[in-house]
């Protein structure tokens, strides 16, 4: 059974570089036909996709962060990452990897981590 877990910094000072690191177990993010998501909760507001990684290694980027987001991967380590640059608060919340077959979805039908809380402050 397949497995992922968050791990990374609990706190940001605003202006710095987020990276998060997910770790997978239990399944190869290579597997055909699967794509490896990142998405965020900000406290009081919804689900919200930042972006995702496919089984070949291409990426998708919500336009809502284009400009600040990379996500890459290590397959030999099985693990793949985020980075946001220029943080501010408003990129506080839970911050979420996942597995699924769409490339674009915050449903909870796919495989999630438990998520890790960010903070942005000084």
């Amino acid at each position: 059974q397949v497995q992922l877990v968050e791990s990374g910094p609990g706190l940001v000072s605003p202006s710095q570089t987020l990276s998060l690191t997910c770790t997978v177990s239990g399944g190869s993010i290579t597997d055909d036909n699967y794509n490896w998501i990142w998405v965020r909760q900000p406290p009081g507001k919804g689900l919200e996709w930042m972006g995702a990684i496919t089984y070949s290694g291409n990426t998708y980027y919500n336009p809502s962060v284009k400009s600040r987001i990379f996500i890459s991967r290590d397959t030999s380590k099985n693990q793949f990452t985020l980075e946001l640059t220029a943080v501010t608060p408003e990129d506080t919340g839970v911050y979420y990897c996942l597995r699924d077959r769409l490339i674009v979805t915050t449903q909870r039908s796919g495989t999630w981590g438990p998520g890790i809380q960010v903070t942005v402050s000084q």
